[in-house]
């Protein structure tokens, strides 16, 4: 078999770039606020406090996550925002995306449209969004945002993942993380696995090992530059209907060995996603890892939405008079 030719499509200066950013979001310290839930997402949120959907509410919300005081600085290393919080402003008429980069935040976007089913599987899926890709990069470059995201969802039951739908996500995420970086843009790729059934963490961190082996030869096959990447996976945990409970040590080391097994160390940093946790798990788990005895050639941080969020939102409450109550409940959780 003949090789193939390598036909470098990024110049030295785009992959300084490409890499620049990435090293930005995961700093020492740092991490990612993930707020880019869909206006559906919100939806279910604000109806757990009672408050109405509306845009302006949605931009009231927040611009007050966005507004927290400088105590977030050296905790928050990037933004993810949906499209319309991308084009929206804060009370003195600033743009979101220009305001997060006064801070030193660097601005993300979501570009996937969301999970379709996959014909001829137990209910598996891949995600949408390839379509228009290429020109919605151009556009979301120029319009501040120096960082995307996909998700890609695979579940574990007694026959799934299948190997169609593990080599489908793995090939739409590297299609998607190619066209961000012709575009300057930093992919985040995010194969979540997601934490329903009763397997237990072996299994999990099996699953997770194969799912993760493909994503990387996918994206080698599609020459992805990976030092102006990031990962966002699950972490290896049992499912939530699994009677055994493991301990947060337990947990670290079955996801630290699964990333030193199949994530090159030419990857700058892994945002690891909730998934489902409690404020308190998430953040407990995450430190498990760094505390660790294994050696981590990647920075280990978090891309959290709920776990950042829950007890904020819950303070707000969609009430004006409670923003200072909602911002302290934020920054408590980043600090951890």
């Amino acid at each position: 078999v003949r090789m193939p030719h390598a036909y470098p499509f990024l110049t030295p200066e785009q992959k300084k770039e490409l890499s620049d950013i990435a090293q930005r979001i995961v700093a020492p310290g740092k991490g990612i606020l993930a707020a880019d839930e869909s206006t559906g997402s919100v939806a279910k949120r604000f109806q757990s406090i009672n408050a109405e959907n509306t845009e302006e509410n949605r931009r009231l919300y927040r611009q007050l996550l966005f507004t927290a005081d400088e105590r977030i600085n050296p905790c928050i290393g990037g933004v993810i925002l949906f499209h319309e919080t991308m084009y929206q402003k804060t009370d003195d008429g600033k743009s979101f995306p220009q305001y997060l980069k006064e801070r030193g935040m660097v601005v993300g976007i979501k570009v996937d449209k969301g999970v379709v089913p996959l014909a001829g599987t137990n209910g598996e899926t891949t995600t949408q969004g390839l379509d228009g890709l290429y020109e919605r990069c151009a556009q979301y470059k120029k319009d501040g945002a120096d960082f995307a995201k996909w998700r890609s969802v695979l579940k574990i039951t007694p026959t799934t993942p299948s190997k169609l739908a593990i080599m489908e996500n793995a090939n739409v995420l590297a299609r998607y993380a190619s066209i961000c970086q012709m575009h300057g843009i930093v992919p985040i790729v995010e194969p979540e696995i997601l934490p329903d059934g009763d397997h237990d963490l072996k299994r999990c961190q099996y699953i997770t090992e194969k799912v993760l082996a493909a994503v990387y030869k996918a994206l080698s096959d599609h020459h992805v530059y990976l030092e102006g990447t990031l990962l966002k996976p699950n972490m290896v945990t049992a499912g939530h209907s699994c009677s055994h409970k493991y301990s947060n040590q337990e947990i670290a080391m079955a996801t630290v060995t699964a990333l030193r097994r199949t994530v090159p160390p030419a990857v700058p940093g892994i945002t690891f996603l909730s998934g489902g946790q409690s404020e308190e798990e998430a953040s407990v788990n995450l430190n498990a890892m760094n505390q660790c005895p294994l050696h981590r050639p990647w920075a280990l941080t978090f891309s959290y939405g709920r776990a950042l969020q829950a007890s904020a939102l819950k303070a707000w409450a969609g009430k004006k008079e409670n923003g200072k109550a909602c911002q302290e409940e934020f920054i408590k959780r980043a600090l951890v």
